[in-house]
């Protein structure tokens, strides 16, 4: 079974059998998975605010990373892609107990980097909280 048809399997649940064991600690619900593009929902929790009781900044950003590289697991390469940086923008908050939704879609597969997208939103997609992009490079194992 290829990597995308391991993320398909786990549409609705959560993603327990991911390689990262940061993702397995962000805990995501995995709602779509295709080739370059996820939708995980993930619910926030109390270490993940800031003195505020906001989603911290931080953990934002660490989930848009993890979720674009669960992003470049759906395309089954042969190489290994890594994160050369991120840009994030941020638009609003969430509180403990929200549930917010994490959407990628790669923008741009070349030979050597991969461009792609994430923007997290509230549940219904009424609200964005952040969009993030990054560039990745392939590299060998």
């Amino acid at each position: 079974m290829d990597k995308l048809q391991i993320l398909k399997t786990f549409i609705g649940k959560e993603f327990t059998k991911s390689p990262s064991p940061f993702m397995k600690w962000l805990n995501p619900v995995v709602i779509s998975a295709e080739e370059g593009q996820i939708e995980f929902q993930y619910t926030v929790r109390e270490e993940w605010l800031n003195p505020m009781g906001n989603l911290h900044g931080g953990v934002t950003a660490a989930i848009i990373d993890d979720v674009i590289g669960a992003t470049m697991f759906s395309l089954n390469e042969k190489t290994f892609i890594v994160t050369v940086n991120n840009s994030i923008d941020y638009f609003s908050t969430a509180k403990e107990n929200d549930n917010i939704v994490a959407e990628t879609k790669i923008i741009k597969r070349g030979k050597q980097f991969v461009n792609a997208q994430c923007e997290i939103w509230n549940a219904d997609k009424t609200r964005l909280i952040a969009r993030g992009t990054s560039n990745l490079f392939k590299i060998n194992n």
